[in-house]
């Protein structure tokens, strides 16, 4: 009897380890997947590399670099720590949570309207637009393009001269000239520039090191390169010329950061707020700049700042929740954080063809399925190394 007790209890551990080696072996080919998907859209012309993290709320469980920071043979190799310009990312990981800052603090409200910071506007077509306009692209303004001289001045008061097609709150409509007033009002409210004020309420606290806007100019920076529309290779210039005429500090692009760093950011996200022993917002802002709202009938779903369900959200993939959200970047960057699977996908590539948006999408997307299938179940979340 007792001879019959072991081999029962050997047969059962024999069948557990089995069934973690299919596990595994499983992982194993499917991460193998994302490694192939970025070798081939280095092979095809589409990116010159970039990085993948998977993880949750405690760490990364999976990473990837590929290829190298420019295009030069010689040039060094990409890595977590190489900084990408990260383009309409600055919107989610600079603005929009510097608003929340504000917002936790009640310096501001989601419905003052935009003539209590921006009396340029009054008397104009769009004294109606609030800030939550603004957050959710459905203040019915048109982009512009910036000038050289008198930048934020000139822009204000071409903005303030358009005529209303669409009352707002109604219609999404997205726009970078949301984020650029926004980063204003930041600093209006504060009498602090958007980057010192992320700066010294975010990255500091966070020891996001490689976070930034203008990077330094000088030979320790790696920072990938990006592709200007003059076709040259920038490195360490936004690509935007809009932020570059604003200085390259803007609200909706002109932030550097890397891998490593907006992996502290998301997890932040995914601890309701705290990463550590340290509080960036309560749990209650969290939920707020999270929570959806429906515009376009019921077609588009945004949070504040953040994307949910709109025609810029390939990174969603075809598995995560509806409560996930996300945004992407021009410059070849993306992120899709979801609290429900306790998961998040970041994407940072120097993108090379950007009229091949179809292709560059169907990268996104299919990273963020792959990453669910592979990540999102409970038993899948104790797997892979921890990112400190």
């Amino acid at each position: 009897m007792r001879i019959i007790f072991i081999l029962c209890i050997l047969l059962v551990l024999f069948s557990i380890r089995v069934v973690f080696a299919t596990d595994a072996l499983m992982e194993a080919g499917r991460t193998g997947t994302i490694e192939f998907l970025m070798e081939k859209a280095i092979s095809d012309g589409l990116i010159i590399g970039g990085v993948v993290v998977i993880g949750n709320h405690t760490g990364t469980l999976y990473s990837i670099s590929k290829g190298r920071i420019s295009p030069a043979v010689d040039s060094a190799p990409i890595s977590e720590h190489t900084l990408f310009d990260i383009a309409s990312l600055t919107k989610v990981f600079a603005t929009a949570p510097a608003l929340m800052k504000l917002l936790d603090e009640g310096r501001i409200s989601l419905m003052d309207p935009l003539t209590r910071w921006f009396p340029e506007f009054e008397g104009s077509d769009h004294e109606d637009i609030t800030i939550l306009n603004l957050l959710t692209h459905t203040s019915g303004l048109d982009d512009i393009a910036i000038p050289q001289e008198e930048p934020l001045k000139t822009a204000i008061q071409k903005v303030a001269g358009q005529k209303i097609l669409k009352l707002p709150g109604n219609r999404f409509r997205y726009a970078d000239i949301n984020f650029i007033l926004l980063g204003e009002l930041v600093h209006r409210v504060t009498a602090i520039p958007l980057d010192r004020f992320c700066q010294e309420e975010f990255y500091a606290p966070l020891k996001m090191t490689d976070t930034m806007f203008n990077p330094p100019q000088n030979p320790a920076a790696v920072i990938a390169t990006t592709r200007g529309d003059g076709n040259e290779l920038l490195s360490g210039v936004v690509q935007d010329e809009n932020s570059r005429h604003l200085g390259g500090v803007a609200g909706h692009a002109g932030l550097f950061s890397s891998a490593f760093d907006l992996t502290h950011f998301v997890r932040m996200y995914l601890n309701g707020g705290k990463l550590d022993n340290t509080r960036i917002f309560s749990e209650r802002v969290v939920k707020q700049m999270t929570a959806p709202y429906f515009y376009s009938n019921g077609n588009v779903v945004r949070g504040l700042g953040w994307d949910m369900e709109s025609p810029y959200s390939a990174p969603k993939g075809r598995s995560f929740s509806e409560m996930s959200f996300g945004h992407t970047g021009y410059s070849g960057s993306s992120v899709w954080i979801d609290p429900q699977s306790d998961l998040f996908v970041i994407l940072l590539t120097s993108r090379l063809d950007h009229r091949g948006t179809r292709q560059f999408n169907r990268l996104r997307s299919n990273i963020s399925t792959l990453a669910a299938a592979i990540y999102s179940s409970s038993d899948k979340a104790l797997a892979g190394p921890k990112m400190p």
